[in-house]
């Protein structure tokens, strides 16, 4: 699942789904089944069978 939407993806860490689903804008928050996973530690977060992704992206206006 990609923030609600089940995708199917090859890759096996959180960095490699992010390139594979078209995500190259350095400027997102990321999770994995809910914890949050900072951009320095994306290539280290193994991807299992139904995990959950949360890609946000800042948005400005108030």
């Amino acid at each position: 699942m990609v923030n609600g939407t089940p995708h199917e993806v090859a890759a096996t860490t959180l960095d490699e789904a992010l390139t594979e689903l078209g995500f190259t804008d350095a400027r997102f928050a990321t999770a994995v089944n809910e914890s949050f996973v900072p951009a320095d530690r994306r290539g280290d977060q193994r991807l299992e069978a139904g995990d959950r992704l949360e890609i946000l992206s800042p948005m400005q206006g108030g």
